[in-house]
């Protein structure tokens, strides 16, 4: 069913208040975009791009921190965690590593690109993507010096490793997982897409895949691609069992759903990929989250099939079968955002806002254990 039909049946019942975390103009920076969010107990982390001559993707990009102490009442000043000089620093793609036994308390990893040229320059064999890591094991304060992975995960014209003629190169964005049950507990997963070769029609050199380290990233390895040309940004989740899912944004314009993609090996291989008729999307990224308790998916992503607004929250109680709409958060325009479970009655939300004037945080209470 189209969320139009469902706009006259469903509002915000809860009536949860927001917090601009980001707000273009602030800072010397045009525009803020691409959130992402992570958190351990009541310290949360929120994550921006900071784009300096406007809100284009390329461009004098930087990625900033806010923190909160207190489950997310308030928040520490924007404060800049990578600056690539007058280049792009962006894709920011954060996790907790919570089981590394050299880091006993936790450490927090953010994930990120850096690029050269436009996408469009890029994808035409210009230019040059590649992918980095910076950790903090102080919960925020100080960051290590960023470690370079893109000869493992990117195979361009500069790798040693493998060629596939890869040219865009993009990690999540929003949070990535790191696998707590099953048989590699311990990983550390992020999604990934890139286009091969020279640009197709319809976006069809582009392909989502994984990229995953199973000693706590030191080493990396990679999925197989997903065998979908038009597969782009995607966010996934761990399930029980050894199943992963990917949400994943399709890039030509005649979708206009999302599609889940379904491994049973914890994202090494494919063994399902469906387009998901409830889940009405644009060409627009989306986040979605995990309940253990309740076994429960929850969505996140505009749902307007014409332009990005209709903040939609969806849950599946079949782990990603069926899904239904559970509040219309944000009514006019929104776009990329990220989730997480601040307890078991509620979720944060963090999300693009007012034509990218902003990114706000955004409590819902709901009953996570049923």
């Amino acid at each position: 069913m189209r969320i139009s039909l469902l706009l006259l049946l469903i509002c915000s019942s809860l009536g949860a208040q927001y917090q601009t975390l980001f707000q273009s103009g602030d800072l010397g920076y045009q525009c803020f975009r691409i959130p992402a969010m992570v958190g351990s107990g009541s310290k949360l982390y929120a994550f921006a791009e900071g784009r300096k001559a406007g809100c284009g993707d390329f461009g004098d990009v930087d990625i900033l921190l806010r923190i909160s102490h207190d489950g997310g009442e308030n928040w520490t000043a924007p404060r800049v965690i990578v600056d690539n000089a007058e280049l792009q620093a962006g894709n920011p793609t954060p996790v907790i590593d919570m089981l590394n036994p050299e880091y006993p308390e936790g450490r927090l990893m953010l994930f990120y690109n850096t690029g050269t040229q436009s996408e469009w320059e890029t994808r035409s064999g210009n230019g040059r993507r590649k992918a980095y890591y910076t950790f903090s094991s102080d919960f925020g304060w100080s960051w290590s010096e960023p470690i370079d992975i893109s000869n493992e995960v990117h195979f361009d014209r500069f790798s040693t490793i493998e060629f596939k003629d890869a040219r865009t190169f993009a990690l999540g964005p929003g949070h990535a997982i790191q696998l707590a049950m099953g048989t590699n507990k311990g990983r550390i997963y992020l999604p990934a897409n890139h286009s091969l070769g020279d640009p197709q029609e319809n976006f069809k050199d582009y392909h989502s895949y994984g990229i995953y380290s199973d000693d706590f990233g030191k080493t990396w390895k990679v999925s197989e691609d997903l065998p979908v040309p038009s597969s782009n940004e995607a966010m996934a989740v761990e399930l029980p069992g050894d199943e992963l899912l990917l949400l994943i944004r399709m890039q030509n314009n005649k979708d206009q759903s999302k599609m889940i993609a379904r491994s049973l090996d914890n994202g090494v291989h494919w063994n399902e990929y469906d387009l998901v008729a409830e889940l009405t999307t644009p060409v627009c990224q989306s986040s979605i989250i995990y309940i253990p308790e309740s076994d429960h998916l929850y969505h996140l992503g505009p749902a307007s099939i014409e332009k990005r607004e209709q903040l939609t929250l969806w849950k599946s109680s079949d782990r990603g079968r069926n899904w239904s709409v559970l509040e219309i958060v944000e009514p006019g325009f929104a776009a990329y955002s990220d989730l997480l479970q601040l307890s078991r009655t509620e979720l944060g939300l963090l999300y693009e806002s007012a034509d990218y004037d902003q990114i706000n945080f955004k409590r819902i209470e709901i009953n996570l254990a049923n």
